[in-house]
């Protein structure tokens, strides 16, 4: 390659020369208000801006977060309008999206994020999006150091960095890989409408048979051989490791297929497999409610796949923009509990825990926090300057996430 070959890279002087360190995408969302919120205690010494499509309702958010807030900026972005878009990435460090369905509102954003050179992390759950993503972004991202990483929240911070702390660990105690890690999920908490309206889209879009494949994010290339652990479970069993009933997860579609693409990016190892389930417990009670949890999440699937169950749900459930109560997110909570067996047959335990509803409390702490480390510990990112890409938060964020979260109190272990 030629200098004049050279593909142009934009440094971090000049990343630092922008109008704002960090922009809230979707902040008048549920959950983009309590970014908001968090920003306003947390993100001191920062410049950062509340982006949305009503101008009135984000001086009134801003008003409401008080004196940590008095001092951000107001960017006007509808998701469709690619020209304000345009303006908003190229004002920004970093941009943070809460702005769900990102299959509906996000893919222009992250476009023109990677046209500006702009980091960016969401809290999106929609796999076949990110898929899409990276196809249309991941080699110039990687090319021009610039970070897109998706999935930084509930879905899918706890499984993602937790195996690879497990993986780190085995490397470091034993000076070998972990051939399997396994993830087990106890949780409280409630449901926000912008979760359910994305997990809608997906099956009224087609994209339900793309969730299926196991290896759905996985680069180009690194496809292993299926094995049973790369399945998704569709019914309850003993695991000896957990001493406990388990069954399926409903995110475990989800956080599977990242912790892989993580594996890959990593290199986790030829040989690893990876899975997690839902926690039931121990005794006959257990196993009862892992039947019937299990029998009902079957018939969930089946059931969604008819508009007019789809229909009934829209009018019972929370709309886009609801969510539980403060009282039911302040007492939400959530446990993964995560095991790795190395070549040699040692065993490593690993748990990721806090307290606050996961898909809210904890999922604003993580986003939130996942935008602090792009914005405020460049220097220390896994990587270097140079790493670039459709990332995870493992690959794209790994120790200096770790350290975030554990010192707002979340724990992050390795037994």
């Amino acid at each position: 390659m030629t200098d004049t070959d050279a593909p142009k890279r934009i440094s971090d002087g000049e990343r630092h020369d922008r109008k704002y360190d960090v922009v809230l995408f979707g902040a008048t969302g549920f959950v983009g208000r309590q970014t908001v919120t968090y920003f306003a205690e947390h993100a001191r010494g920062l410049r950062w801006a509340l982006a949305g499509r009503n101008r009135a309702r984000l001086e009134a958010l801003r008003i409401v977060c008080g004196e940590g807030a008095r001092n951000a900026g107001i960017v006007v972005a509808d998701a469709d309008d690619e020209a304000a878009l345009d303006a908003l990435a190229r004002d920004a460090r970093v941009v943070l999206s809460t702005a769900g369905p990102f299959a509906l509102y996000g893919s222009k954003l992250v476009a023109a994020c990677v046209a500006h050179r702009t980091h960016y992390v969401d809290i999106t759950g929609e796999t076949p999006w990110v898929r899409d993503l990276i196809d249309r972004h991941h080699v110039q991202a990687a090319r021009e150091g610039t970070r897109i990483i998706p999935g930084c929240g509930f879905d899918s911070v706890p499984s993602d960095i937790g195996t690879w702390l497990v993986t780190r660990a085995a490397q470091d105690r034993f000076g070998e890989p972990c051939t399997t890690v396994k993830a087990c999920f106890s949780m409280r908490g409630g449901l926000n409408g912008g979760t359910l309206a994305s997990l809608l889209n997906i099956i009224e879009t087609g994209k339900s048979k793309a969730l299926a494949d196991p290896f759905l994010l996985n680069p180009e290339g690194t496809r292993p051989p299926p094995t049973s652990l790369d399945e998704d479970p569709i019914a309850p069993h003993r695991d000896e490791l957990f001493a406990a009933w388990v069954g399926p997860f409903v995110m475990g579609a989800i956080n599977t297929r990242v912790v892989r693409r993580s594996a890959a990016l990593l290199g986790y190892g030829p040989a690893f497999g990876y899975q997690e389930y839902l926690h039931f417990g121990s005794g006959v009670a257990a196993a009862l409610s892992a039947a019937s949890v299990s029998l009902g999440a079957g018939f969930a699937n089946i059931a969604l796949t008819f508009g007019a169950a789809r229909k009934l749900v829209r009018a019972v459930a929370p709309s886009p923009g609801d969510g539980p109560s403060e009282a039911t997110m302040d007492g939400g909570s959530f446990r993964c509990e995560l095991v790795g067996e190395t070549t040699s047959g040692h065993i490593l335990r690993c748990r990721v825990t806090d307290h606050g509803d996961p898909g809210n409390r904890a999922t604003t702490k993580m986003v939130c926090e996942s935008a602090l480390a792009l914005a405020a510990d460049r220097d220390a990112l896994p990587g270097g300057e140079r790493r670039g890409g459709l990332l995870t938060p493992a690959s794209g964020l790994g120790d200096v996430l770790v350290k975030r979260l554990r010192a707002t109190g979340m724990t992050l272990v390795v037994d």
